[in-house]
């Protein structure tokens, strides 16, 4: 049930400098969605708790939607339009997750490319407290959304818990 020993997600150093910090367990909870979506690939898209449409599928299209509002559209300002989900279908990141072998690589990869972007954002900014307009929150800093990155990815992590273990009973990961 706890991590072992080899298992490096949260080896980071606990005190220091506050970017370095946040961006180490962004990272770290990324990784744990990684492995719970490691090795399960035809059933991805399985919904475990009818009629909730929450699968992992549906968490790694929900992610990718998330990094690239916070990132690209909130702090970047950039026009980015949300790959999965729409006004017209606000829960397409989960509705439409479907367990095609070319929708699972589409939206790993549309992960992956949010990620890269967040990440090569964070190391480009020159501090924490830059700036950016929500139409949710308003003004928010680049610490803002760090912090609420790592509350978003915990609690889906959670979910993804319990969908991993529904799938094949893998737990502790």
């Amino acid at each position: 049930m706890f991590p072992t020993t080899d298992d490096r997600r949260f080896t980071t150093p606990a005190t220091g400098n506050e970017r370095q910090m946040l961006y180490d367990m962004l990272r770290a909870q990324r990784t744990t969605l990684t492995l719970k979506c490691a090795d399960v690939e035809d059933a991805l898209a399985r919904r475990s708790v009818p009629p909730s449409t929450l699968s992992l599928l549906g968490l790694i299209r929900h992610l990718a939607d998330v990094e690239r509002r916070w990132f690209r559209q909130v702090l970047a300002g950039q026009h980015a339009p949300p790959r999965f989900s729409s006004q017209t279908n606000p829960d397409g990141d989960f509705d439409d997750a479907v367990p095609d072998p070319a929708s699972v690589t589409a939206a790993r990869q549309a992960w992956h490319d949010e990620v890269t972007f967040a990440d090569a954002y964070i190391a480009a900014a020159h501090n924490l407290d830059i700036e950016g307009h929500d139409t949710w929150r308003g003004t928010v800093s680049l610490r803002w959304v760090l912090i609420h990155m790592i509350e978003e990815y915990a609690r889906h992590n959670g979910h993804a818990d319990l969908l991993r273990e529904r799938i094949d009973g893998t737990i502790g990961m």
